[in-house]
């Protein structure tokens, strides 16, 4: 089968490699003020999975020069999709809050070496004001709003805490598409009491909604996370290494081609990551997932290779 990997479409679009700028913009969530529930997700790290974006503390334009200087010496990066993915990128309690978000998505897409602008937030974040803005900027900027699905099976999503109802997603998903913004919907996988059937009517979800991309994360269990307590009060099973690449290598054929593929597995920061331990050596994990892909005919030819967010930062 064809995978339509990150990679290959930015090469298609754009004639070269780009990179992703992790940023952050000091963003907050309704799910930790006390406006849809506190403390978060349950598996949401105190980075609110930004753990690997620039500080927060420092102006817009420090973050690119400091997140550019991280690749650039190395790879020749000349291209780059500025990437807010920590906390809800449009969550603004307050009209001035919203009006200093607005204004950092500006000036991101004003960057001549900036193709794409990534936000990252939440369905229930998505009013008509917000939609009207990124409708205006799509057509300045390629935007992409990336939302966390993680489940579409309502008692996991109550257990994780998610704070939002599925249909809110397909909601948001349809009015996106309407501004032709393309959607990139996060998928957990190995979430506690789900089957591998759970995890396909996600996946399928998902792409009957319209989203354009995926990103396909195990799960992992961070120190000073909901999930954490809960895992060393009543150990669940987490996914082996093998396992989960079982579990991709009968997921993809299931995706259309159209979806492009984000990511199929993902990094948590080896200080703080409790399980599954072995997810902390990625290289071992994405040599073992591309030779198991060839091997098994998934994808046809030499293999692919899946990108993944920073600290690898490529795109």
């Amino acid at each position: 089968m064809y995978v339509h990997t990150l990679n290959s479409y930015l090469k298609k679009a754009y004639g070269e490699k780009v990179y992703k700028l992790s940023l952050s913009g000091a963003f907050t969530c309704p799910n930790r003020d006390g406006t849809r529930g506190t403390g978060g997700c349950t598996f949401c790290s105190a980075g609110g999975s930004g753990d690997f974006a620039e500080d927060a503390s420092l102006p817009l334009s420090e973050q690119m020069t400091r997140a550019k200087a991280r690749i650039a010496g190395k790879t020749g990066a000349r291209l780059f999709i500025a990437y807010f993915q920590s906390f809800t990128g449009t969550y603004a309690p307050t009209e001035t809050e919203r009006r200093r978000l607005q204004d950092l998505y500006r000036s991101t897409a004003s960057y001549p070496d900036v193709v794409a602008v990534s936000i990252g937030t939440r369905p229930d974040c998505l009013d008509e004001n917000w939609l009207s803005f990124l409708g205006k900027l799509n057509a300045v900027k390629p935007v992409w709003v990336e939302l966390g699905l993680q489940t579409s099976k309502p008692e996991t999503a109550e257990r994780i805490r998610r704070g939002y109802g599925t249909e809110e997603y397909r909601r948001a998903v349809c009015e996106l598409n309407a501004l032709g913004i393309k959607v990139v919907t996060h998928v957990i996988l190995g979430l506690p009491g789900e089957t591998e059937e759970n995890m396909e009517n996600t996946v399928q979800y998902a792409v009957a909604c319209g989203t354009w991309g995926l990103k396909l994360q195990l799960l992992h269990v961070l120190e000073g996370t909901a999930l954490a307590a809960e895992y060393r009060r009543d150990p669940f099973p987490v996914l082996t290494q093998e396992e989960y690449i079982d579990l991709i290598c009968r997921l993809l054929p299931q995706i259309p081609e159209n979806i492009v593929l984000h990511r199929l597995t993902g990094d948590g920061p080896k200080r703080i990551l409790i399980a599954p331990e072995w997810s902390g050596n990625k290289r071992a994990v994405l040599n073992a997932m591309n030779r198991a892909l060839r091997e098994r005919d998934v994808v046809q030819g030499s293999g692919v290779t899946f990108p993944q967010d920073p600290p690898d930062t490529t795109g």
